[in-house]
């Protein structure tokens, strides 16, 4: 019991802490949750493009019920790629592919991360969306939405569990805001 404690205090101490890096296997749980989103339906964009800032997002966080020495490393920029490109989404949209940069007509979604964090057992994400038609914006707005909470999930799983746990609830925010956004293109292209 001494040795345990005490390898425990060490590694406390020198710093050591077990990386799990979300965006690692995430395409492959949207694959496993595939049908779940229920998304609406649009055809008003065909292209979309993430911020550089957003592409580059990389947050970090601790849990206590997970354990100290875990390190839990989120992506968003990734999780959100790989969100656009999943089969839920491609459905959503009929198409939606990563713009190149060129100009096109056929309206360009342009994601932009305000904030992300996971908090009190959930993810936290703020993200700004501008629909581009013809070169021109025709709007821009800032959407926020809280994942579901996963406490019981990271309770009785711990570690084991975490990243599921933050997949899930940063899943769930994702489609919240994507939700909120074909309902304002598909209002914005009924009226003009």
């Amino acid at each position: 019991m001494k040795t345990l404690l005490g390898l425990a205090a060490a590694l406390l101490l020198c710093g050591c802490s077990i990386r799990h890096d979300v965006a690692k296997d995430y395409p492959q749980y949207l694959i496993n949750n595939q049908g779940t989103s229920q998304l609406p339906s649009t055809t008003a964009a065909s292209e979309y493009t993430v911020s550089p800032t957003t592409a580059a997002n990389h947050y970090e966080f601790r849990s206590a019920l997970a354990g100290y020495a875990h390190v839990w490393v989120v992506q968003f920029g990734e999780m959100l790629d790989d969100t656009l490109q999943s089969r839920d989404v491609q459905a959503a949209f009929g198409k939606l592919t990563k713009s190149d940069g060129g100009a096109t007509n056929d309206g360009v979604l342009v994601f932009d991360l305000q904030s992300y964090t996971y908090a009190e057992f959930g993810a936290h994400v703020s993200l700004k969306v501008t629909y581009r038609r013809g070169g021109q914006d025709v709007f821009s707005k800032v959407y926020q939405a809280d994942g579901t909470t996963q406490g019981g999930k990271m309770f009785w799983g711990g570690a084991f569990a975490m990243k599921n746990a933050v997949q899930q609830s940063s899943k769930l925010a994702i489609d919240n805001i994507l939700r909120q956004l074909i309902a304002d293109l598909n209002t914005r292209t009924a009226h003009g």
